[in-house]
């Protein structure tokens, strides 16, 4: 039975247009991939402590020697990590804040990008180790970002790929909504657009 990690992180909960692709697209792989476990992490609901100076000397104490506030630091950035290793498939709900990715999302990542686990640095430079996974990460941006003038500013597909492939992650597949904020008839066009996209991911559940 496959695993299937779902990531949401827009602040509108059930009102969110990432949320709500990123739902289709679960509904229409349980279809497909019956059977599949599926574990949801709400970044929004739920938010994650940023990283600290203390996070980071906890995860470089050696385990013997943490102190409990220590252990129970690593211990949570452990379970992240580890329902990342445990995924076949990844599915991320990003919505654009600002150009670039919710600080939540940002947090998440900087709790399981972690050295020796989730990458290791060698003699040629960092390598990955979270090897033979599929992501999948469905967006939703106010403004048009693939294409024309604002294309400059789209820090939000780049910061993404870049930071999966370091841990490993580059089989990344993008479906994104945009110009959602331009007009009603734009947005549903986009919404619908991106349906389609993801009907075509995923045919036999189409």
């Amino acid at each position: 039975m496959g695993k299937l990690l779902f990531v949401t992180s827009s602040i509108f909960g059930a009102d969110s247009k990432s949320r709500q692709l990123g739902q289709a697209f679960v509904d229409k792989w349980l279809a497909q991939h019956p059977g599949t476990s599926v574990i949801e992490r709400d970044l929004a609901a739920e938010p994650l402590p940023h990283i600290t100076g203390a996070t980071m000397a906890a995860i470089f104490t050696p385990a013997d020697k943490r102190s409990s506030e220590q252990a129970a630091a690593v211990a949570f950035a452990d379970r992240l990590i580890e329902e990342l290793e445990a995924a076949d498939t990844i599915l991320l709900a990003v919505p654009m804040y600002n150009f670039s990715v919710p600080s939540t999302l940002k947090a998440w990542i900087d709790h399981v990008a972690r050295a020796g686990r989730t990458f290791r640095y060698t003699e040629t430079g960092p390598v990955g180790l979270l090897k033979g996974k599929r992501v999948f990460i469905v967006t939703a941006r106010g403004g048009v970002y693939t294409q024309g003038p604002a294309k400059a500013l789209d820090f939000h597909e780049p910061y993404l790929r870049g930071m999966l492939g370091f841990l490993g992650l580059g089989d990344v597949t993008f479906v994104h909504a945009e110009g959602l904020a331009i007009s009603a008839e734009a947005a549903a066009e986009s919404l619908a657009g991106a349906h389609k996209r993801i009907a075509s991911l995923l045919p036999a559940a189409a």
